[in-house]
């Protein structure tokens, strides 16, 4: 298929390759080139502007950083936008936004699927995210082949917008974990500990996870390689409180969480990997 991504930072760039290696025609847009152009060596084309991606694409994949630049983005595109084209919205962006996507997809005369996914930079450039679907049951067999490239399963959760609200969900839990992990190896090595025990404590128990696993030690060797940028799980963590205000229900650990975040981010952290919300036990 002809499918053009637009958003090529740390989740596009390996989405794209890979759609480029399964055989598909894909043209890359992104607002700094460079972070596009080593794409043209994995056989995708680098266009200049959203326009010249998205002409003559069955499928417009937006993988850009929040509901704003999405939009601004797929305006661009507008006049070369062939109408009978699937935008799958990538992005995670909110419900308020993807309310507003759905709208300008319809005024552009677009297809819709909504499809935040689960996972960061490892599981993305291994094709192995999670992808969550939400869209009319007849463009399922359209987008398939898409997810099929870039995901190891795909969970179809009923009309578009189902899989955003979805991605916040998980989103919310995966914020609370970060920030826990980051306060018992704070706790422990302040209280005289080496935290590699408190690991080992819990290691094969009820209360380990991988999760825990990989981001405690990653906290403990001061190793914050980005797979998610602590500004963009700042970004996420306020996502999740405005759709906790639209479905009237307090999350306190959700909203301890977006604190923690901006005290890191505040302080320098801001891209460095989200386990640095760490630094925020010592703000």
């Amino acid at each position: 298929m002809k499918i053009a991504v637009l958003g090529t930072g740390l989740m596009g760039a390996p989405i794209a390759a890979n759609l480029a290696a399964a055989g598909h025609d894909v043209r890359v847009w992104n607002r700094t080139r460079a972070k596009a152009e080593p794409l043209a060596a994995q056989g995708a084309t680098v266009a200049d502007s959203p326009a010249a991606a998205v002409d003559g694409a069955e499928i417009v994949l937006t993988m850009l950083n929040d509901g704003s630049t999405v939009t601004e983005a797929m305006n661009a595109a507008a006049e070369a936008l062939p109408h009978d084209a699937v935008w799958i919205q990538a992005s995670t962006v909110g419900v308020d936004a993807t309310d507003d996507h759905i709208a300008l997809a319809r005024s552009l005369g677009l297809e819709f699927v909504d499809a935040p996914v689960l996972g960061s930079v490892k599981p993305a450039t291994e094709g192995k995210l999670v992808v969550l679907a939400g869209g009319a049951e007849e463009l399922r067999s359209r987008v398939q082949p898409v997810f099929d490239v870039i995901g190891a399963r795909t969970m179809w959760v009923g009309e578009a917008g189902a899989a955003s609200r979805l991605k916040l969900v998980a989103n919310s839990w995966v914020l609370a974990l970060t920030a826990a992990v980051g306060e018992a190896v704070s706790l422990a090595e302040s209280s005289g500990l080496d935290p590699k025990l408190f690991l080992e404590a819990v290691s094969g128990g009820a209360m380990d996870s991988p999760y825990l696993q990989m981001k405690g030690n990653a906290i403990i060797a001061r190793s914050f390689e980005p797979s998610f940028t602590a500004q963009n799980a700042l970004k996420d963590a306020l996502l999740v409180s405005e759709a906790a205000d639209r479905a009237e229900v307090r999350l306190d650990v959700a909203e301890a969480s977006a604190e923690r975040l901006n005290r890191a981010v505040a302080s320098g952290h801001g891209d460095e990997d989200m386990a640095a919300s760490y630094y925020a036990s010592y703000e």
